[in-house]
């Protein structure tokens, strides 16, 4: 696997204004820290921090930082400030690594399989979990963890123990939670209701006609 490099310069501590100064270079403010060291500013160009960010390994890649003037430094991605309409990158934390330690992150849980049980009874799947929080040394932290629904049933969903998680990866996350879950549609429960009902009806005798019941009264 490649090692992914991003080239990244020192900056002083600043406020607002030279920070949009930045970015309108195409450039994004950042900071490193962790390990018990103190954290460095820099900053680091866009289209090379998008190319680290979009390879095979995910969000989770190991991003050496190669600053000037000082020595390459591995790193993952702890955090990304983006703005809340346009989305652009506002700000990056970078968190050292020792790649001979663990570390805990959250790796994205992605579905894959067709229920066929589930969909037989029209029934509508919920992916409660999104991501998982894993211990693992960076080299083996998954770029995603797979979840195979094929054998996902109404009623019986599918928690963390049932997850295959990848060698040297860990997590403390209760085995018993909810990853994927299935329930009938609302559609099919409504269907279902007024069929029950339609069948209680058709169960009961018929109203006696009111001026047969008086006819029959009459008589004698």
């Amino acid at each position: 696997m490649a090692e992914i490099i991003l080239p990244a310069t020192p900056r002083p501590p600043q406020g607002t204004r030279p920070a949009r100064r930045l970015r309108a270079e195409g450039r994004i403010p950042a900071v490193v820290y962790g390990l018990g060291q103190d954290p460095v500013t820099i900053s680091v160009g866009w289209r090379e921090l998008r190319a680290a960010l979009v390879t095979e390994q995910g969000v989770n890649a190991i991003i050496h930082l190669d600053i000037e003037g000082g020595e390459r430094t591995p790193t993952l991605v702890k955090e990304i400030q983006r703005h809340k309409v346009r989305r652009d990158v506002l700000h990056v934390d970078f968190l050292r690594v020792d790649l001979n330690k663990t570390v805990e992150v959250e790796v994205p849980l992605t579905l894959e399989g067709e229920p066929e049980a589930v969909l037989s009874e029209r029934g509508v799947v919920d992916q409660v979990l999104t991501s998982l929080l894993v211990t693992a040394k960076p080299a083996d932290i998954p770029s995603a963890i797979t979840v195979d629904i094929s054998g996902l049933e109404i009623g019986t969903p599918i928690v963390v123990g049932d997850l295959q998680l990848p060698e040297g990866v860990t997590t403390s996350v209760d085995p018993e939670e909810a990853v994927v879950t299935a329930s009938h549609s609302a559609a099919a429960v409504s269907e279902e209701g007024e069929g029950e009902a339609a069948a209680e009806g058709g169960d009961e005798a018929p109203a006696e006609d009111a001026g047969d019941a008086a006819e029959g009264d009459g008589e004698g």
